[in-house]
Parts: C-alpha cells; sequence; structure tokens
C-alpha cells in the first residue's frame, strides 16, 4: 500500500536567521511511504498517528535546517513504522516573497 498525506500545515520554529528562531512561521510537509499491508494480518499505519508524530516532532525540536527536520521526522517515522519507501518535503511557503522554498528527501 502506498500512503500520502499532502499540505499538512502548521506554524514552527525553524530557520537559522535570527527572525525565525523568534517567530513561528508556516510550514507544509508532504509525505509518502509504502508498506506491506495484508487482509490476514492486523497490521495496518495509521495516517492520523503519523501526523500527529511529525508535528509533534518538528513543533519539539525546534530543527535550525530544514535538512535536519527532515533527517529526523525520517527516523523517527523508520522507527516507528514498518516503512518502505519515504518520501518527505517541507516547505516554507513564506521565507521569500516571490517562491516556496522546500527540501525533500
Amino acid at each position: 500500500m502506498k500512503v500520502n498525506i499532502n499540505n499538512l500545515t502548521f506554524k514552527t520554529i525553524i530557520g537559522i536567521l535570527p527572525f525565525e528562531r523568534k517567530k513561528r512561521q508556516q510550514i507544509i510537509v508532504d509525505i509518502s511511504f509504502k508498506y506491506i499491508y495484508n487482509k490476514k494480518s492486523t497490521y495496518f499505519i495509521d495516517y492520523s498517528k503519523v501526523i500527529e508524530l511529525v508535528k509533534k516532532n518538528i513543533k519539539k525540536e525546534k530543527y535550525y535546517l530544514i535538512e535536519d527536520a527532515l533527517l529526523g521526522v525520517s527516523q523517527l517515522l523508520k522507527t516507528n513504522f514498518n516503512i518502505k519507501k519515504l518520501k518527505i518535503k517541507i516547505t516554507k511557503p513564506d521565507i521569500i516573497k516571490d517562491c516556496k522554498v522546500s527540501v525533500s528527501l
């Protein structure tokens, strides 16, 4: 099975610039992953728990770099769920006036 979580939007402290360390800014997180689902098994991944874990981690850690947030979230999800082929993208839509900046893993 493939799960897609798109446009998970919330405010957090993230960034290296002084104003980014003081004021929360909006980020958008997109996640997609695969996992093995079998009707005979009771195992499934509750995507609401994935969302909750990602938001909680990013808000708590207050990452300086998007790259570090991607690595932290990736490790967290792989540790807590039986995930295959994980893709994550974090976008800072308001950091630069003329564009949206994203980093993906």
